[in-house]
Protein backbone atom coordinates (compact mmCIF):
# COMPACT_ATOMS: atom_id res chain seq x y z
CA UNK A 1 0.00 0.00 0.00
CA UNK A 2 1.13 3.66 -0.20
CA UNK A 3 4.39 4.42 1.58
CA UNK A 4 4.68 6.84 4.48
CA UNK A 5 8.33 7.64 3.67
CA UNK A 6 9.14 11.14 2.43
CA UNK A 7 11.95 13.18 0.92
CA UNK A 8 11.33 16.90 1.44
CA UNK A 9 13.07 19.66 -0.53
CA UNK A 10 12.20 23.03 0.96
CA UNK A 11 12.79 26.56 -0.30
CA UNK A 12 13.96 26.11 -3.90
CA UNK A 13 14.18 29.69 -5.17
CA UNK A 14 14.53 30.93 -8.75
CA UNK A 15 13.58 33.86 -10.97
CA UNK A 16 10.65 33.43 -13.34
CA UNK A 17 8.14 35.35 -15.43
CA UNK A 18 4.90 33.59 -14.54
CA UNK A 19 1.72 35.63 -14.19
CA UNK A 20 -1.32 36.98 -15.97
CA UNK A 21 -0.22 40.63 -16.13
CA UNK A 22 2.14 42.07 -18.73
CA UNK A 23 4.44 43.59 -16.10
CA UNK A 24 4.89 40.14 -14.51
CA UNK A 25 6.12 38.79 -17.82
CA UNK A 26 8.34 41.82 -18.45
CA UNK A 27 9.87 42.34 -15.00
CA UNK A 28 9.64 38.82 -13.55
CA UNK A 29 9.93 37.92 -9.87
CA UNK A 30 11.23 35.26 -7.51
CA UNK A 31 9.29 32.07 -6.93
CA UNK A 32 9.89 29.55 -4.15
CA UNK A 33 8.97 25.87 -4.41
CA UNK A 34 8.74 23.08 -1.83
CA UNK A 35 8.63 19.47 -3.00
CA UNK A 36 7.68 16.39 -0.98
CA UNK A 37 8.47 13.08 -2.68
CA UNK A 38 6.71 9.94 -1.48
CA UNK A 39 9.21 7.11 -1.91
CA UNK A 40 9.75 3.72 -0.29
CA UNK A 41 13.05 4.43 1.47
CA UNK A 42 13.45 1.03 3.12
CA UNK A 43 15.70 -0.38 0.35
CA UNK A 44 17.97 2.69 0.46
CA UNK A 45 18.20 2.58 4.24
CA UNK A 46 19.06 -1.11 4.15
CA UNK A 47 21.59 -1.05 1.28
CA UNK A 48 23.02 2.50 1.48
CA UNK A 49 22.86 2.58 -2.34
CA UNK A 50 22.00 5.77 -4.25
CA UNK A 51 20.26 3.70 -6.92
CA UNK A 52 17.71 2.60 -4.30
CA UNK A 53 16.42 6.12 -3.73
CA UNK A 54 15.64 9.33 -5.65
CA UNK A 55 18.41 11.76 -6.56
CA UNK A 56 16.95 14.92 -5.04
CA UNK A 57 19.66 17.00 -6.71
CA UNK A 58 18.21 16.05 -10.10
CA UNK A 59 14.71 16.88 -8.87
CA UNK A 60 15.89 20.26 -7.55
CA UNK A 61 17.54 21.18 -10.84
CA UNK A 62 14.36 20.27 -12.72
CA UNK A 63 12.31 22.53 -10.42
CA UNK A 64 14.64 25.49 -10.95
CA UNK A 65 14.56 24.89 -14.71
CA UNK A 66 10.75 24.94 -14.67
CA UNK A 67 10.63 28.17 -12.68
CA UNK A 68 13.00 29.88 -15.11
CA UNK A 69 11.54 28.27 -18.22
CA UNK A 70 8.32 28.67 -20.19
CA UNK A 71 6.11 31.26 -18.45
CA UNK A 72 2.61 30.30 -17.34
CA UNK A 73 -0.30 32.56 -16.50
CA UNK A 74 -1.05 30.51 -13.39
CA UNK A 75 1.19 29.11 -10.69
CA UNK A 76 -1.27 26.21 -10.67
CA UNK A 77 0.11 25.29 -14.10
CA UNK A 78 3.68 25.69 -12.89
CA UNK A 79 2.96 23.37 -9.95
CA UNK A 80 1.38 20.80 -12.26
CA UNK A 81 4.46 20.69 -14.55
CA UNK A 82 6.81 20.41 -11.58
CA UNK A 83 4.76 17.51 -10.25
CA UNK A 84 4.87 15.76 -13.62
CA UNK A 85 8.66 16.15 -13.74
CA UNK A 86 8.99 14.65 -10.27
CA UNK A 87 6.73 11.70 -11.09
CA UNK A 88 8.92 10.94 -14.10
CA UNK A 89 11.69 9.98 -11.67
CA UNK A 90 11.87 6.24 -10.99
CA UNK A 91 10.61 5.15 -7.55
CA UNK A 92 8.50 8.27 -6.90
CA UNK A 93 5.02 7.07 -5.93
CA UNK A 94 3.46 10.49 -5.36
CA UNK A 95 4.52 14.11 -4.99
CA UNK A 96 3.29 17.22 -3.21
CA UNK A 97 4.33 20.54 -4.73
CA UNK A 98 3.91 23.96 -3.10
CA UNK A 99 4.60 27.04 -5.21
CA UNK A 100 5.10 30.31 -3.30
CA UNK A 101 4.57 33.65 -5.03
CA UNK A 102 5.62 36.16 -2.34
CA UNK A 103 5.55 39.13 -4.74
CA UNK A 104 2.13 38.44 -6.23
CA UNK A 105 0.34 41.57 -7.53
CA UNK A 106 -2.10 42.01 -4.62
CA UNK A 107 -3.11 45.49 -3.46
CA UNK A 108 -3.52 44.68 0.24
CA UNK A 109 -0.84 43.62 2.77
CA UNK A 110 -0.01 39.90 2.67
CA UNK A 111 2.83 37.57 3.50
CA UNK A 112 2.66 34.97 0.77
CA UNK A 113 0.48 33.31 -1.86
CA UNK A 114 0.84 29.57 -2.28
CA UNK A 115 -0.63 26.82 -4.42
CA UNK A 116 -0.26 23.28 -3.12
CA UNK A 117 -1.08 20.19 -5.19
CA UNK A 118 -0.60 16.44 -4.78
CA UNK A 119 -0.26 14.05 -7.68
CA UNK A 120 0.22 10.28 -7.67
CA UNK A 121 2.01 8.12 -10.20
CA UNK A 122 -0.34 6.11 -12.35
CA UNK A 123 -0.17 2.32 -12.37
CA UNK A 124 -1.98 -0.50 -14.12
CA UNK A 125 -4.98 -2.14 -12.51
CA UNK A 126 -6.42 -5.41 -13.78
CA UNK A 127 -10.20 -5.25 -13.44
CA UNK A 128 -12.51 -8.23 -14.04
CA UNK A 129 -16.08 -7.66 -15.22
CA UNK A 130 -19.04 -10.03 -15.16
CA UNK A 131 -22.81 -9.89 -15.68
CA UNK A 132 -25.55 -12.51 -15.95
CA UNK A 133 -28.78 -10.52 -15.61
CA UNK A 134 -30.47 -8.18 -18.05
CA UNK A 135 -28.56 -6.89 -21.08
CA UNK A 136 -25.24 -8.44 -20.13
CA UNK A 137 -23.14 -6.95 -22.92
CA UNK A 138 -24.56 -3.47 -22.32
CA UNK A 139 -23.62 -3.76 -18.65
CA UNK A 140 -20.03 -4.72 -19.50
CA UNK A 141 -19.73 -1.93 -22.04
CA UNK A 142 -21.17 0.56 -19.58
CA UNK A 143 -18.64 -0.55 -16.99
CA UNK A 144 -15.79 0.03 -19.46
CA UNK A 145 -17.00 3.59 -20.08
CA UNK A 146 -17.44 4.19 -16.36
CA UNK A 147 -13.94 2.92 -15.54
CA UNK A 148 -12.62 5.59 -17.88
CA UNK A 149 -13.65 8.15 -15.26
CA UNK A 150 -11.05 6.60 -12.92
CA UNK A 151 -8.17 6.63 -15.38
CA UNK A 152 -7.25 5.57 -18.89
CA UNK A 153 -8.64 2.32 -20.26
CA UNK A 154 -5.55 0.83 -21.86
CA UNK A 155 -7.14 -2.32 -23.28
CA UNK A 156 -10.25 -4.50 -23.07
CA UNK A 157 -10.24 -8.27 -23.51
CA UNK A 158 -12.54 -10.30 -25.73
CA UNK A 159 -15.82 -11.30 -24.09
CA UNK A 160 -16.21 -14.84 -22.76
CA UNK A 161 -19.39 -16.67 -21.74
CA UNK A 162 -19.26 -18.82 -18.62
CA UNK A 163 -21.69 -21.01 -16.70
CA UNK A 164 -22.55 -19.40 -13.36
CA UNK A 165 -20.92 -20.72 -10.20
CA UNK A 166 -23.58 -21.49 -7.59
CA UNK A 167 -23.64 -22.72 -4.02
CA UNK A 168 -24.65 -26.36 -3.39
CA UNK A 169 -28.42 -26.68 -3.48
CA UNK A 170 -28.92 -23.33 -5.19
CA UNK A 171 -31.05 -23.08 -8.29
CA UNK A 172 -29.66 -22.51 -11.80
CA UNK A 173 -28.60 -19.08 -13.01
CA UNK A 174 -28.13 -17.55 -16.47
CA UNK A 175 -24.65 -17.75 -17.95
CA UNK A 176 -22.22 -14.91 -17.32
CA UNK A 177 -20.48 -12.68 -19.80
CA UNK A 178 -16.96 -11.89 -18.59
CA UNK A 179 -14.16 -9.56 -19.64
CA UNK A 180 -10.97 -8.05 -18.26
CA UNK A 181 -9.93 -4.40 -18.45
CA UNK A 182 -6.43 -2.95 -18.08
CA UNK A 183 -6.84 0.46 -16.47
CA UNK A 184 -4.08 3.03 -15.96
CA UNK A 185 -5.06 5.01 -12.87
CA UNK A 186 -3.60 7.36 -10.29
CA UNK A 187 -6.27 6.41 -7.74
CA UNK A 188 -5.20 4.61 -4.60
CA UNK A 189 -6.54 1.01 -4.55
CA UNK A 190 -9.14 1.78 -1.88
CA UNK A 191 -10.48 4.69 -3.95
CA UNK A 192 -10.51 2.54 -7.07
CA UNK A 193 -12.49 -0.12 -5.18
CA UNK A 194 -14.99 2.52 -4.08
CA UNK A 195 -15.33 3.62 -7.70
CA UNK A 196 -15.87 -0.01 -8.77
CA UNK A 197 -18.64 -0.40 -6.20
CA UNK A 198 -20.25 2.84 -7.39
CA UNK A 199 -20.20 1.53 -10.97
CA UNK A 200 -21.85 -1.71 -9.82
CA UNK A 201 -24.51 0.21 -7.93
CA UNK A 202 -25.27 2.37 -10.98
CA UNK A 203 -26.25 -0.83 -12.80
CA UNK A 204 -28.51 -2.00 -9.99
CA UNK A 205 -26.11 -4.43 -8.31
CA UNK A 206 -27.43 -5.67 -4.96
CA UNK A 207 -25.17 -7.56 -2.53
CA UNK A 208 -27.88 -9.69 -0.92
CA UNK A 209 -26.76 -13.23 -1.73
CA UNK A 210 -23.35 -14.87 -1.93
CA UNK A 211 -22.68 -16.07 -5.48
CA UNK A 212 -26.06 -14.68 -6.46
CA UNK A 213 -26.93 -13.49 -9.94
CA UNK A 214 -25.56 -10.02 -10.75
CA UNK A 215 -26.45 -7.22 -13.09
CA UNK A 216 -22.76 -6.28 -12.91
CA UNK A 217 -19.67 -7.44 -11.04
CA UNK A 218 -16.52 -5.27 -11.01
CA UNK A 219 -13.56 -6.91 -9.22
CA UNK A 220 -10.02 -5.65 -8.70
CA UNK A 221 -7.74 -8.55 -9.62
CA UNK A 222 -4.35 -6.86 -9.27
CA UNK A 223 -2.82 -3.39 -9.04
CA UNK A 224 0.73 -2.83 -10.22
CA UNK A 225 3.20 -2.75 -7.35
CA UNK A 226 0.54 -3.25 -4.66
CA UNK A 227 0.01 -6.16 -2.29
CA UNK A 228 -2.56 -6.04 0.48
CA UNK A 229 -3.87 -8.51 3.05
CA UNK A 230 -6.64 -6.17 4.19
CA UNK A 231 -9.88 -8.21 4.30
CA UNK A 232 -11.68 -5.27 2.70
CA UNK A 233 -9.34 -5.36 -0.30
CA UNK A 234 -6.95 -8.27 -0.74
CA UNK A 235 -4.50 -7.77 -3.61
CA UNK A 236 -3.85 -9.66 -5.74
CA UNK A 237 -7.32 -11.22 -5.66
CA UNK A 238 -6.84 -14.43 -3.63
CA UNK A 239 -8.86 -16.64 -6.00
CA UNK A 240 -8.00 -15.16 -9.39
CA UNK A 241 -5.51 -17.94 -10.14
CA UNK A 242 -8.24 -20.59 -10.01
CA UNK A 243 -10.95 -18.80 -11.97
CA UNK A 244 -11.10 -19.56 -15.67
CA UNK A 245 -13.55 -16.71 -16.24
CA UNK A 246 -10.83 -14.29 -15.10
CA UNK A 247 -7.79 -16.03 -16.56
CA UNK A 248 -9.26 -16.74 -20.02
CA UNK A 249 -10.05 -13.12 -20.95
CA UNK A 250 -6.86 -11.88 -19.28
CA UNK A 251 -4.77 -14.44 -21.18
CA UNK A 252 -6.48 -13.50 -24.44
CA UNK A 253 -5.54 -9.89 -23.79
CA UNK A 254 -2.05 -10.31 -22.32
CA UNK A 255 -0.89 -13.97 -22.27
CA UNK A 256 2.56 -13.05 -20.90
CA UNK A 257 1.15 -11.09 -17.95
CA UNK A 258 1.82 -12.45 -14.49
CA UNK A 259 -0.41 -12.62 -11.45
CA UNK A 260 1.73 -11.36 -8.56
CA UNK A 261 2.58 -14.06 -6.06
CA UNK A 262 1.96 -16.90 -8.54
CA UNK A 263 4.52 -18.80 -10.58
CA UNK A 264 3.95 -18.77 -14.31
CA UNK A 265 2.23 -16.49 -16.76
CA UNK A 266 -1.50 -15.98 -16.91
CA UNK A 267 -1.78 -18.27 -19.94
CA UNK A 268 0.07 -20.99 -18.01
CA UNK A 269 -2.19 -20.59 -14.98
CA UNK A 270 -5.18 -21.02 -17.28
CA UNK A 271 -3.67 -24.12 -18.90
CA UNK A 272 -3.14 -25.66 -15.45
CA UNK A 273 -6.86 -25.58 -14.61
CA UNK A 274 -8.97 -28.73 -15.03
CA UNK A 275 -10.14 -29.40 -18.59
CA UNK A 276 -13.81 -29.01 -17.74
CA UNK A 277 -13.27 -25.55 -16.24
CA UNK A 278 -11.40 -24.34 -19.31
CA UNK A 279 -13.98 -25.87 -21.62
CA UNK A 280 -16.74 -24.07 -19.74
CA UNK A 281 -15.42 -20.66 -20.79
CA UNK A 282 -16.43 -19.84 -24.37
CA UNK A 283 -15.07 -16.90 -26.33
CA UNK A 284 -17.75 -14.63 -27.87
CA UNK A 285 -16.13 -12.50 -30.55
CA UNK A 286 -19.61 -11.43 -31.69
CA UNK A 287 -19.95 -9.44 -28.44
CA UNK A 288 -16.71 -7.44 -28.62
CA UNK A 289 -16.51 -4.36 -26.38
CA UNK A 290 -15.34 -0.93 -27.50
CA UNK A 291 -12.36 0.81 -25.90
CA UNK A 292 -12.88 4.51 -25.03
CA UNK A 293 -11.19 6.67 -27.67
CA UNK A 294 -10.92 9.78 -25.49
CA UNK A 295 -10.43 8.71 -21.84
CA UNK A 296 -11.35 11.15 -19.10
CA UNK A 297 -8.08 10.93 -17.11
CA UNK A 298 -4.55 9.35 -16.43
CA UNK A 299 -1.13 3.90 -14.87
CA UNK A 300 1.15 0.34 -16.30
CA UNK A 301 0.98 -4.18 -15.60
Amino acid sequence: MPTTDRIEIVGLRAFGRHGVFAHEREQGQDFVVDVVLEVDLEPAGRTDELAATVNYGVVSEAVVARIGGEPFDLIESLADRIAADALAQPLVQAVEVTVHKPSAPITVPFTDVTVRIRRAASRCAVVALGANLGDRRAALQGAVWALGAAGTVRAVSPVFETAALTLPGAGPQPDYLNAVVLLDTALEPASLLAHAHAVEASFGRERTERWGARTLDVDLVAVEGVTSTDPALTLPHPRAHERAFVLAPWAALAPSAQLPGRDGRVAELLAALPDDERAGVRRRDDLALAVPVAPLVGVAP
